[in-house]
């Protein structure tokens, strides 16, 4: 065989390794996202899902101050001295779901939020979701959490009688750090 022929077969080869090697490594990372890892509490992509309810609420009610809210901070008029609270944006919304983004205003990464709403009797119960469009994000200081916490707090939900919040550092990321005056 020509020499020249044995380096393409060569070539080849070693392109075919990395190719394979490459996807080992992705196969891997995709498996350890979706299993528990010890040592590492939370998710491993920075994102965060909380629970709300409103035991007393009627869901067109939280879903109407919600929407109010986005739509109050979709400028960046609301970060000039600091925060987050600003660089929301609607995405779409029925009586069942909003799907919001937000940006941050230094860096603007973006995330993706949901709120999905369950009317029970004269209450209401909602599923809200944040996390980064950032694919290699892991942690975020609690910002997932914020993006969420800061619409219910701004638009006054958490002062509704019987409101009750519930997360985790298992299932959102740094929430027991986060600083929602900061994010």
């Amino acid at each position: 065989m020509p020499k020249n022929r044995k380096r393409k077969n060569f070539d080849q080869f070693i392109n075919t390794f990395k190719k394979m090697k490459l996807l080992i490594i992705c196969s891997v990372l995709i498996q350890l996202s979706y299993s528990a890892v010890p040592g590492i509490t939370g998710p491993l992509h920075a994102s965060c899902k909380v629970a709300w309810n409103w035991p007393q609420t009627d869901c067109k009610i939280v879903h109407s101050k919600i929407i109010s809210q986005i739509n109050e901070w979709a400028t960046d008029e609301n970060c000039k001295d600091g925060g987050e609270k600003c660089l929301y944006k609607l995405v779409s919304q029925n009586d069942k779901q909003i799907k919001a983004t937000h940006s941050t205003p230094v860096k603007f990464y973006v995330d993706d939020l949901s709120f999905d709403f369950t009317q029970s009797n004269s209450g209401c119960h909602v599923d809200g979701f944040s996390t980064s469009e950032t694919w290699y994000a892991i942690l975020d200081f609690g910002t997932n959490y914020c993006n969420l916490h800061n619409l219910i707090t701004g638009s006054g939900l958490d002062k509704i009688q019987g409101y009750v919040e519930k997360t985790s550092d298992d299932i959102c990321t740094q929430f027991s750090s986060a600083d929602c005056e900061k994010y």
